[in-house]
């Protein structure tokens, strides 16, 4: 890979304001190069008994959790690959050998949109569930696939400040959600779509990096949200040989 999706998505001078630990997180993994973190979540899930049998569905695919907990130890693996899902790329070709195979047991990965694909593996004490998605850059922009299958999609907008108590930060705010059923795509109207905000900061005092996710809905409000904090290193992908 030799620019990511974020490369390709974002415009240089708004990269150009992230703090420079993040810059490595959002840039290109090397061939036989991985990205590991490894941290704990404060808080994972959601407090409300009523969205868990919703959760448990979207849980199969592995997307979301029935769950509600604290102090969660969590490691991420984020891996270079080309998706077939979505519109090509103008760098897209064949996945070089290494980089690209999928460990989710989802769709192939064919010559497509340049991507990275995260998996975030959470020690729950109800026992270990992964989170599987894929970042596109797609040509409307960054688009999240989110699951093993990629049935449902966000738009993603992309805000970095650089002045105030976020400077360098990155937000990725949801723009539109698609859902893909019996081969068609579904996109819902915007007074209905759920709207997801995820921000990762750097954290220069503790040097850690600090993300958060939520999950809304117009009318109910907060659906599902994680936060936490974690190390992150681009290292030898030791596990591909």
């Amino acid at each position: 890979m030799t620019r990511s999706p974020y490369e390709l998505s974002i415009s240089p001078d708004v990269l150009a304001r992230l703090h420079p630990r993040l810059r490595t997180y959002f840039g290109p993994i090397p061939p036989g190069q991985v990205g590991r973190g490894e941290g704990v979540f404060d808080v994972v899930g959601t407090p409300r008994r009523w969205l868990r049998p919703v959760l448990a569905w979207f849980a199969r695919d592995a997307v979301m959790f029935p769950v509600w907990e604290r102090d969660v130890p969590f490691t991420v693996e984020n891996r270079p690959a080309r998706v077939r899902r979505g519109s090509a790329s103008p760098e897209a070709g064949p996945t070089p050998a290494g980089t690209g195979a999928s460990r989710s047991g989802g769709t192939a990965e064919r010559v497509g949109s340049v991507a990275v694909r995260a998996h975030r593996t959470f020690r729950f004490r109800s026992g270990v569930r992964t989170m599987v998605d894929a970042i596109t850059a797609e040509p409307e922009g960054l688009v999240d696939h989110l699951g093993r299958r990629g049935r449902v999609s966000a738009l993603l907008r992309t805000e970095v400040d650089g002045l105030g108590p976020d400077a360098g930060a990155l937000r990725l705010v949801s723009t539109r959600v698609t859902f893909r059923a019996l081969g068609r795509e579904v996109r819902l109207p915007a007074f209905a779509s759920p709207h997801v905000t995820l921000t990762e900061r750097f954290d220069d005092d503790a040097d850690l990096q600090r993300v958060s996710l939520v999950l809304s809905a117009p009318v109910v409000g907060t659906l599902y949200r994680y936060e936490g904090a974690f190390r992150y290193e681009i290292a030898p992908d030791t596990e591909r040989g």
